[in-house]
């Protein structure tokens, strides 16, 4: 007797598995048309089963093309790559300080733009456009490495703060400056001839730019904290502009100045070490175009404290009672001062007091004639 949990098992042609292989093969694709149309049957398929299954041993795990792997480590090209990172260059980027945390910073260049404006229209006689692309934060080394040659690196220093920053000057920015200040026709583009070195003329003018801009910069920050900013070489190699450690943080504003039809792009680099002498002051919020100071506000407040009313109080003279005595006394006791008609009078505002004088009388009122200014006991 077979028992009934048990079901004969059903034997197996050779027709059944020639069926099963065609079908199979059909599946994976290898018969031409039929398998594509298969291959796509057994992806829907799967997508009904669901992703979320256990890979099963032996299964090929999930190789990442370039694009996910350009992602992943935050290389993907897009134009504003700066402010949109992602990935292991986010993870990198996060170690450096965002400007938006020193607020006071991007008040000082405004300023600068605006004084830069004036300042460099009287050096060039020419209408000049000056404008704040951005402020980034960067790593000195990156940005070393990030600068299109061939230009001209400015090193100056901050005489207050005891360290240095870094003004960069652009090809077409030198050779715009060059033609304005030698006489170059108007309407025309500056000319560009690569691939030699800057001459000593170039250079000399150049260097004249640097005071203009360097004489701006301390008096956009003198509200803030009178610093001078002092120029000290003109280099042209990267490498002899080195000021700092690579893996530094610094704060880099990029500026636009437009000639007419000329002009070019000038950076502005200063380390977060630079500025650490100012940091708290660059950390406050501020509003006013004078950092904080409203003269009108300021005057009416004076105004109004010069015509304010006080009470003033005249101590004739103090005595140290005990508790117990106090507690004692009754209608008709006496206390007894150590004052006399020629004793001094102090005058007190609340518990500070102010003058010293001699007491009388004019009129029917007792007054006072102050005599000198109180003085304090030095602590």
């Amino acid at each position: 007797m077979v028992p009934a949990s048990e079901e004969p098992k059903k034997e197996v042609t050779p027709e059944d598995e020639q069926a099963m292989m065609a079908e199979w093969e059909a599946m994976m694709g290898k018969d031409g048309d039929a398998g594509a149309d298969g291959a796509s049957e057994w992806e829907s398929m799967l997508a009904q089963e669901g992703s979320a299954q256990p890979r099963m041993p032996g299964e090929p795990t999930r190789v990442l093309n370039q694009e996910e792997i350009d992602s992943l480590l935050g290389f993907q090209e897009s134009d504003d790559r700066d402010n949109d990172k992602s990935g292991i260059q986010a993870i990198i980027s996060t170690a450096l300080v965002s400007y938006e945390r020193l607020p006071m910073l991007e008040v000082v260049f405004d300023r600068l733009v605006r004084m830069m404006s004036t300042s460099l229209r009287n050096f060039t006689s020419d209408n000049v456009e000056v404008s704040l692309d951005n402020i980034q934060s960067y790593r000195f080394g990156d940005y070393l490495n990030s600068i299109p040659l061939p230009a001209m690196l400015s090193v100056f220093k901050a005489e207050e703060w005891d360290n240095y920053g870094l003004l960069t000057i652009d090809s077409s920015m030198i050779y715009s400056i060059v033609d304005v200040l030698l006489g170059g026709r108007r309407g025309t583009a500056a000319m560009r001839i690569e691939g030699r070195p800057y001459t000593t003329i170039e250079r000399n003018l150049v260097e004249r730019l640097v005071h203009v801009v360097l004489a701006d910069l301390s008096a956009a920050f003198d509200p803030l904290s009178p610093v001078t900013f002092r120029f000290d070489r003109l280099e042209t190699n990267p490498r002899f502009a080195t000021i700092s450690r690579p893996s530094n943080a610094a704060i880099v504003a990029k500026l636009r100045i437009d000639m007419e039809d000329r002009g070019g792009r000038l950076d502005m680099l200063i380390p977060y070490a630079t500025l650490e002498p100012v940091r708290e002051l660059l950390l406050q919020m501020f509003m006013g175009e004078k950092f904080g100071r409203d003269s009108i506000w300021e005057t009416h407040l004076a105004e109004e404290m010069w015509s304010t009313e006080v009470e003033m109080e005249a101590i004739l003279d103090e005595i140290n009672m005990p508790l117990n005595r106090i507690l004692n006394l009754r209608v008709g006791s006496q206390i007894m001062f150590n004052a006399t008609p020629d004793s001094t009078v102090q005058l007190r505002c609340g518990d500070v007091p102010m003058f010293d004088g001699k007491m009388g009388r004019k009129g029917q009122n007792i007054a006072i004639r102050v005599d000198n200014k109180h003085q304090r006991a030095k602590s």
